[in-house]
């Protein structure tokens, strides 16, 4: 069979990499792809966004199973396009996308599901958001503890995590005044911020059977200690030691089974990834966000790990029957991702510079490069976009996954190159401390 996936990432480029491995596989196509999973599948020229070319693509190339990589083609309704067409696709219809391509949506179905998150305000401009703040809060109370937050797509930077009034006005100002981000900004969310540790638990789902993947854990602020403003994420380790299996089946119970449920009877039904991100805090897992998708760079030390053949579970999830599948099996070992960035990201940041070593940090055993923001210029390989490498390692603990990713991102050079150094660190925190009382 031929399968296309639709992206041009570093978790289009694991998935690639993985689908590639099912020997009932003949054929992978990526669109547009990077210049990373040309070497592991095919290129092809095509905007995830330009829905008319896709189509045309799978139909002329007996594409048979598409799976849609990032959330825009997904809140913008390729999946109901290719399904409309009578084609095989992975992924969320637009309307079950708006868990993620709406945060107002996915707070209100939460607090109608009794599914724990955040209390939230939703506002629909700049005003009565700041009459809210000011009202809540006096002028001299400078301790403002919230999270402000646009409700639509934002590439990961429509979060602003406040701990000062003047903080809190600002991002207000950015989102809904300045509109900093464009229509994602025509609402806006004001809520509690909780105190935690953050962790992301994915799973599978055909609306009726869930499979719950082994939880991880991302690191969103762009710098070490978690310092410095958010990203998209700047590496990720999994399993993580912070969701025992206790908690891990707590959060099926109380979390997921309820959300899907809670889709399912709103008439939104969901097939695909159910990526919740949560804060564990002392009262027990809470909901920030839901994607609707694998996350990025989560989705690569997963993959590492996985050793069932993912086509078998992307199929029997559009075919509604995960059911029927055998357990998925794993790889002991962790897995750790470094991300590796241009200089200026999460901000601006130059293009075109030609990156070395990548051929000696993918020779090193247990490690694969995940490009993301990559793209070929003549002989070279040569960065395109703020993220641009995913290291990825094997380890027999998380420490020694560390060692062999960070060994990795040695080999690798460009002008301007930066990574956290503290991925995965973490880990050793949470292996000698309870992750919280029962949850009630």
């Amino acid at each position: 069979m031929n399968v296309l996936v639709v992206g041009s990432g570093g978790r289009e480029h694991a998935l690639a990499w993985k689908i590639a491995q099912s020997p009932r596989v003949d054929r992978t196509f990526v669109a547009p792809g990077n210049a990373g999973t040309a070497l592991d599948a095919e290129n092809v020229p095509i905007a995830a966004t330009d829905f008319p070319a896709l189509l045309k693509f799978a139909r002329q190339n007996q594409i048979a199973l598409t799976v849609v990589g990032p959330e825009a083609p997904l809140t913008l309704g390729l999946v109901d396009v290719f399904q409309k067409a009578g084609l095989r696709v992975f992924g969320p219809s637009r309307s079950a996308a708006q868990l993620e391509g709406s945060k107002v949506f996915c707070k209100n179905l939460l607090h109608h599901a009794n599914v724990p998150t955040a209390d939230y305000r939703v506002f629909r401009d700049a005003d009565s958001a700041e009459r809210f703040i000011n009202d809540r809060y006096p002028a001299d109370d400078q301790q403002v503890p919230l999270v402000i937050k646009a409700d639509g797509l934002a590439a990961g930077k429509g979060v602003v995590v406040c701990s000062r009034r003047e903080e809190a006005l600002a991002a207000i100002d950015r989102i809904a005044r300045q509109q900093e981000f464009g229509d994602a900004g025509k609402q806006l969310i004001i809520e509690e911020r909780l105190d935690g540790h953050e962790a992301s638990v994915l799973a599978f789902t055909d609306g009726r059977t869930i499979i719950t993947l082994p939880p991880a854990q991302d690191h969103k602020p762009a710098y070490d200690g978690d310092k410095g403003p958010n990203t998209g994420g700047m590496g990720a380790y999994c399993p993580t030691p912070l969701v025992d299996s206790r908690l891990l089946r707590w959060t099926e119970e109380h979390i997921l089974v309820p959300t899907v449920h809670a889709m399912k009877r709103s008439r939104h039904p969901f097939r695909g990834v159910l990526y919740a991100g949560l804060m564990v805090t002392k009262q027990g897992p809470k909901v920030l966000e839901f994607n609707v998708r694998f996350g990025d760079p989560e989705c690569q030390p997963l993959l590492m790990r996985l050793q069932s053949d993912l086509v078998d579970v992307l199929e029997a999830t559009v075919d509604g029957r995960l059911d029927e599948i055998e357990p998925l099996r794993w790889d002991p070992r962790p897995a750790v991702c470094v991300v590796m960035a241009s200089e200026g990201y999460p901000g601006t940041y130059p293009t075109g510079q030609a990156i070395r070593g990548l051929e000696q940090a993918d020779e090193l055993p247990d490690v694969k490069v995940f490009h993301a923001g990559t793209a070929r210029q003549a002989d070279d390989v040569v960065t395109s976009g703020g993220r641009v490498l995913g290291v990825t390692a094997l380890g027999a603990t998380i420490s020694a996954a560390k060692l062999q990713a960070y060994r990795a991102v040695k080999c690798i050079r460009w002008s301007g190159a930066w990574c956290r150094k503290d991925i995965s660190d973490k880990a050793l925190q949470y292996a000698g401390e309870p992750t919280g009382q029962e949850p009630g």
